[in-house]
């Protein structure tokens, strides 16, 4: 399993985003797949996860902001976001698991398979 992240740019305050992950290798509807996102000297945390069945979990502090979507078409995993703030600012990575999204999803441990990250800055 492969995945390509796309879509990271600079914003201003305010603006909204689409970031995109192609999976290759398998089906993404039979994976559960998060964003997480790491800024500078800080460690990487979940931002939005979905399962095999939809079910969507986020981040407080983007819940209301961002959505996370399938797209089994293109075999896509699709984060909108909006209402971007400076403290958005990181690389953005998506993860994949085969299976259902567990209770500890935002766990990078919990991923085996990664893409490569897409940079997003908010000023």
């Amino acid at each position: 399993v492969q995945l390509v992240e796309s879509g990271g740019e600079s914003v201003q305050i305010g603006g909204s985003l689409t970031l995109s992950c192609a999976l290759s290798g398998g089906p993404i509807s039979d994976y559960c797949a998060t964003w997480f996102c790491q800024a500078p000297g800080k460690e990487r945390e979940a931002v939005a996860g979905i399962g095999i069945d939809g079910d969507a979990k986020y981040r407080n502090s983007v819940q209301g902001r961002f959505t996370v979507s399938k797209g089994a078409a293109k075999n896509v995993l699709v984060l909108e976001m909006s209402r971007l703030k400076p403290e958005d600012t990181a690389m953005y990575y998506c993860a994949a698991r085969y299976g259902h999204l567990r209770t500890y999803w935002s766990e990078p441990s919990d991923y085996p398979y990664w893409g490569q990250g897409t940079q997003v800055t908010v000023s």
